[in-house]
């Protein structure tokens, strides 16, 4: 009897809502290891989980059973409750709705999980708009500018 075999690896992007709620390095470190504690909760392997002051970078290995959309709703839902419920910052802490994917061969993988560790080194000369248009740009994904993030440059 055949078993099932994959390796889809996923790199997902998605912002902090008002330019308020911007995330210092102390949360940063804290909310990476929740959300890797979410994605291993979900049979998820998670490869590099980062961000930069208004947004975050996961890269997973995704589990061919579980829906993309599912689990960056998930993993939104929960992580900001998890800021909320321990008064992180002051108010209320959201994700801005929606989200960018893109998939990358075995071969890509160490480049992109360096490419997310050092988020605030990129950060230096790169605003997140930048960056997420550039992505969007490099996968040849066709965008419309009124449905992008909110963006805080």
């Amino acid at each position: 009897m055949a078993n099932t075999y994959s390796q889809l690896n996923i790199h997902c992007v998605f912002a902090v809502k008002s330019r308020q709620s911007f995330l210092n390095k102390e949360l940063l470190i804290s909310l990476n290891k929740y959300i890797s504690g979410i994605m291993k909760n979900k049979r998820l392997y998670p490869l590099a989980v980062n961000g930069w002051k208004d947004h975050i970078h996961i890269f997973f290995e995704l589990n061919p059973n579980e829906k993309i959309s599912d689990i960056i709703r998930v993993i939104k839902s929960q992580s900001s409750k998890w800021i909320n419920d321990n008064k992180f910052i002051p108010g209320m802490f959201n994700w801005q709705e929606g989200y960018g994917a893109f998939s990358y061969s075995r071969s890509q993988r160490n480049d992109v999980i360096k490419y997310i560790e050092n988020q605030e080194i990129h950060h230096k000369g790169t605003t997140f708009r930048e960056e997420y248009l550039l992505l969007l740009k490099k996968f040849e994904i066709k965008f419309d500018d009124n449905y992008l993030f909110e963006f805080y440059d």
